[in-house]
């Protein structure tokens, strides 16, 4: 259990508060985030496909019309699907989009169904989502929905003597508001959307569980999502602890960075973040050389998967 956590548990909220200095705002939201997880009594279950944790989405938008993510085994290909005047929609990125596939993957998992519903009106889903409700909101997930509706995908999974490929989309249906709009909050879409089949066969294989509390406070940080997701899914797979340098870092999380400093620099405290809402999670962080990773506990225990 890491500092934060330590503190938490030996203090209390209202005095580790008191600690922090005024200026140093991700402390005081990683503080808020451990405080949330420590405290959750529900321990509600999340759900992603394993292979986001070597190969996610762009955290900006791009002008490409095709993503690529090279994460060893596991190589992601998000091509952007056309409108009906064959322009480029655009390739699905940033907070928004991971939340919103977040959500749609619990469900199919958790109901066993390809079918998953959204609710009626977009109030009802942000809500379902833990992603705040506001007029932007509205207009960032309305783009992100119907960019991730029309969004081709391809996993190549590579092992020594061959190359498995899946080719599909996320989902069959289209998720995209319907271009009207008497009310932000009316009747914006259909109320079920169906997923593609060989991606929802692809997650029932390859399900990786997370724990929805902590999910709810890292939702507007893509990069503090990506990093808790492929914590989740190294950690309690290693019997041993491995040293990761910041430039393999770079090269999953960042390739867009130029400078290796820069990169470290606007990372910690992403990780920082996605470290307050897994307490279980042994890393070691040297700030000149990368990380230690140390076998872990996952965020959900092994028997509540079964239960479950």
């Amino acid at each position: 259990m890491g500092e934060v956590h330590q503190l938490l548990m030996k203090h209390g909220l209202a005095e580790v508060r008191r600690s922090l200095s005024g200026d140093d705002k991700n402390a005081r939201l990683c503080i808020e985030a451990a405080h949330a997880v420590l405290s959750d009594e529900h321990s509600q279950i999340g759900i992603a496909h394993a292979g986001f944790a070597m190969a996610a989405l762009p955290h900006r938008r791009i002008q490409e019309t095709v993503w690529e993510r090279d994460g060893g085994p596991i190589k992601l290909l998000v091509e952007s699907g056309l409108d009906s005047s064959r322009n480029p929609i655009g390739v699905p990125y940033g907070a928004i989009a991971r939340m919103i596939l977040l959500y749609l993957q619990t469900q199919a998992v958790k109901t066993r169904s390809r079918d998953v519903e959204l609710g009626n009106s977009m109030n009802a889903w942000l809500t379902a989502m833990n992603i705040s409700v506001g007029g932007k909101t509205y207009q960032v997930v309305r783009e992100q929905a119907r960019r991730i509706s029309r969004c081709r995908l391809t996993f190549f999974n590579r092992t020594a003597d061959h190359e498995y490929v899946s080719n599909g989309a996320f989902v069959r249906d289209a998720i995209f508001p319907i271009e009207h709009s008497a009310s932000a909050q009316g009747r914006l879409w259909q109320e079920v959307v169906r997923l593609d089949e060989s991606f929802y066969q692809s997650l029932l294989d390859h399900p990786l569980p997370l724990r929805d509390v902590a999910v709810a406070q890292i939702s507007n940080r893509s990069m503090a999502i990506d990093i808790y997701i492929w914590l989740a899914y190294r950690l309690h797979a290693l019997d041993r602890p491995i040293n990761v340098t910041w430039a393999a870092l770079r090269a999953q999380f960042g390739p867009g960075y130029k400078e290796l400093r820069f990169f470290r620099r606007d990372m910690l405290p992403s990780l920082k973040l996605a470290l307050s809402v897994y307490p279980e999670a042994q890393v070691v962080v040297d700030e000149s050389k990368g990380l230690t990773l140390h076998p872990s506990a996952p965020p959900i225990p092994e028997r509540r998967i079964a239960a479950r």
